[in-house]
């Protein structure tokens, strides 16, 4: 038995990326923490780019990617499982102090985006670009919420509007600092869809499903052209995104003891994206 232990290690090491598992599962634990998005996490863990470029280019290296989005999943699902509900937990108990974590990550990440951005000089456009950037996710807090009945009976146009919702929600499943389910509420139907899951309800959620994965297929190939074509004007737009993202979750002035544990949370968060991207440098510039 021990004789085939080398093989076995060498064939997990070929079929599974520790990178990959790790930053799936915790973009997985996170993705249930109000105004968190799975974009942001993505973003700031490093892996966003690789992500939209193994969706937008899948059959141009099928193997490889479907590796990679299998392993991805798979632990990121296992994160939400795992993690979701002791990490709510947590925010629960000691939200301000949780809040600046996550506040950290943002922060930190900012050099790496500011990096990828490619600027040669600082200008009044790129400042421009990333304002528009803040604008966007601010302004889906301003969006009136909508409602549907979740015992409402399924019709042709329900179907249809369910479909088109699902193509817009992708947007907040692709795009960092729009959350997913804060999306899915503002449009009125978290409840119809969440009640659709609890229930096995397959016949509606095909249709939401269907423009789900039209609207991850349509972004993430746009996206990949932009990353690719225009990374300045894109990487400031996505960084403005992720500040904007900061406002909804920011969890108010913390007092007393709060106060020093807040910064230290921060700084944490803050360091840690910050030696990953560090990390993530190295090994882009020796590829």
């Amino acid at each position: 038995m021990w004789l085939f232990l080398p093989q076995l290690i060498l064939y997990i090491h070929y079929m599974f990326s520790l990178d990959t598992i790790i930053k799936g599962f915790i973009i997985g634990s996170t993705m249930m923490v109000p105004g968190v998005s799975g974009g942001s996490m993505a973003m700031v863990l490093g892996i966003y780019g690789k992500l939209i470029t193994a969706v937008s280019s899948f059959f141009k290296d099928i193997k490889n990617n479907l590796k990679f989005l299998i392993q991805f999943s798979i632990f990121a699902l296992i994160g939400i499982v795992l993690c979701a509900k002791p990490i709510l937990g947590v925010i629960d108990r000691f939200p301000r102090i949780a809040m600046f974590f996550f506040i950290g990550l943002v922060f930190g990440s900012v050099p790496m985006l500011y990096k990828k951005a490619q600027i040669k000089e600082f200008s009044f456009l790129d400042l421009l670009y990333f304002i528009i950037g803040i604008i966007v996710v601010l302004s889906c807090q301003l969006i009136p919420k909508l409602e549907f009945d979740p015992a409402a009976p399924f019709t042709a146009s329900l179907a249809l509007t369910q479909c088109l919702i699902g193509i817009i929600v992708a947007v907040g499943f692709i795009l960092p600092g729009i959350s997913f389910s804060y999306l899915l509420l503002i449009l009125g139907s978290y409840e119809f869809i969440m009640s659709a899951i609890s229930t096995l309800n397959i016949i509606v959620l095909i249709p939401f499903g269907l423009g789900f994965c039209i609207g991850v297929i349509l972004l993430t190939k746009v996206l990949d052209i932009c990353m690719s074509k225009y990374p300045e004007v894109t990487y400031l737009i996505i960084l403005g995104f992720l500040i904007g993202s900061v406002f909804p979750i920011y969890p108010g002035t913390p007092i007393g003891w709060e106060i020093p544990l807040s910064i230290i949370a921060f700084i944490v968060g803050a360091v840690i994206i910050y030696q990953i991207s560090k990390r993530e440098g190295v090994k882009d510039a020796s590829m």
